[in-house]
């Protein structure tokens, strides 16, 4: 039966994989750039100024929403930030050799304009029940107000609940669950299923808590576990790469030469070539940062902000994630020279923790894969039941929950190959929707840009000058 699984799901990876989807996530992203004048990169500091910088302020925005700025990109970060940067990038250093880390890169660059486009348009096509307050948005809604495609709008809501099984439920239930057995089992002496049963009971319970209160209790979470833990692996990361800090140049050599040169074998590592290098890349590109799939749109359209503000968020997210987060990972394996160990997923972060920072070094990999983890599930839960609600109705809801949590336990206890196989093409079918949307309301994204700083120029105007 799972070589059956395997067998179609491969054959459907190879499609959603294939050049035409690789054109279309690349190409969304750049075209957007494009259209958007280079937004992300002309614009990077002063949407720092907007985001983070109004947060430490604690300036008040006065605009509807459920949520804060702030939860609402560390709800989304909770999203991305996930094993996707630690046992994701190891993935595809491990199949796709160095150069794979460049094309994460470019996914990211480009991705920054393409998420832009997503959190503006999820703010700008959300609908405020007047009635209850309630509010709901993201990429279903845009696709239905902003094109009037009801039917594809419902192809990506089903996609989406299925995808979130996979990407933010059962490929993280299940890395949490590897990397503690790997740490307890010698030391408990219990059957790998034993152990892995208990950690599923574990975090079943310790989601449900959460999850069961909707999307004000999981803002309330993340917006507390994400800096904590982003902080934690940051600062383990960097005092490995500070540690080999001579070893740098050539890694960043190696990986800028083998984006565009086979990677050969060496030790254990069986080598990669360059469309090894592009395919890994770009899938692990996108299962860290999600840029292209949408579902960040969802928890962006119920912040107390504006769209275009909304949008710069987003912008800081990707380049979070993908350009710091995941470099220093992929940096940390390669400065210790454990690539060619021939380990793949957290086993290979995890070794090369290990041989920088003896002792300390895998337990925060361990704990960092804990936190990583909880903190996407979280939010992973409210993109699917959002997204089935949109098509099955608010009774879903309890039902999505439920079924969550057992798909939760059943990661826990699974492999992982053919799981993460799954993921990568749920990502890609519930991608394409959201792109083809994009593509075509990328002069509403625009509008609102340029609204926005019309806006600030006409403020700055209005304010009196102190003369001194």
């Amino acid at each position: 039966m799972l070589e059956t699984i395997e067998r179609i799901n491969n054959t459907i990876n190879e499609i959603v994989f294939g050049p035409p989807f690789m054109v279309l996530l690349i190409g969304t992203g750049l075209y957007l750039t494009i259209r958007l004048k280079f937004f992300q990169f002309t614009h990077l500091i002063p949407a720092w100024n907007e985001t983070f910088g109004k947060f430490l302020s604690r300036t008040p925005t006065g605009e509807a929403g459920s949520i804060t700025s702030f939860q609402a990109i560390t709800s989304a970060m909770a999203g991305t930030i996930g094993v996707g940067n630690i046992a994701g990038v190891s993935t595809a250093l491990a199949a796709g050799g160095p150069g794979a880390v460049f094309w994460m890169w470019v996914s990211a660059l480009v991705g920054m304009a393409t998420k832009f486009g997503e959190a503006t348009l999820g703010v700008r096509y959300r609908e405020i029940d007047s009635a209850t307050g309630e509010i709901s948005g993201g990429v279903m809604y845009y696709i239905q107000k902003g094109l009037g495609q009801r039917w594809l709008a419902i192809v990506y809501s089903v996609l989406a609940g299925l995808a979130a099984f996979g990407i933010g439920n059962m490929v993280q239930s299940n890395t949490v669950s590897s990397e503690i057995q790997a740490r307890l089992e010698p030391w408990l002496g219990l059957s790998p299923l034993v152990i892995s049963s208990v950690i599923g009971v574990i975090l079943v319970v310790l989601v449900g808590l959460v999850t069961l209160g909707g999307i004000s209790r999981i803002a309330q979470t993340t917006e507390k576990i994400v800096p904590l833990m982003a902080l934690f692996y940051l600062v383990g990361a960097v005092t490995i790469v500070l540690i080999n800090l001579p070893q740098v140049p050539a890694a960043l050599q190696s990986i800028f030469y083998h984006a565009f040169n086979p990677t050969e074998a060496m030790g254990n590592f069986e080598g990669a070539t360059l469309g090894m290098a592009l395919r890994y890349g770009f899938a692990r590109g996108i299962f860290s940062n999600e840029a292209g799939l949408g579902a960040a749109s969802m928890v962006y359209a119920q912040a107390q902000n504006t769209p275009a503000r909304q949008g710069m968020w987003a912008i800081w997210e990707v380049f979070l994630d993908t350009i710091v987060f995941c470099t220093v990972t992929a940096l940390a394996i390669f400065v210790t020279g454990t690539l060619d160990t021939g380990e793949t997923g957290a086993v290979l972060a995890s070794t090369a923790f290990d041989s920088a920072l003896p002792g300390p070094g895998g337990w925060i990999i361990t704990i960092g894969i804990v936190l990583f983890a909880y903190s996407s599930i979280l939010t992973w839960n409210f993109y699917g039941e959002k997204s089935w609600e949109y098509v099955f109705g608010s009774e879903i809801v309890k039902w999505y929950r439920l079924l969550f949590l057992l798909f939760l336990f059943m990661g826990a206890i699974g492999g992982l190959e053919l799981v993460w196989k799954i993921s990568d093409t749920l990502n890609g079918l519930m991608a394409a929707p959201n792109l083809i949307a994009l593509i075509l309301l990328a002069k509403s994204i625009i509008e609102e840009k340029d609204n926005y700083f019309s806006d600030v120029e006409s403020q700055q105007e209005k304010e009196p000058v102190t003369k001194t």
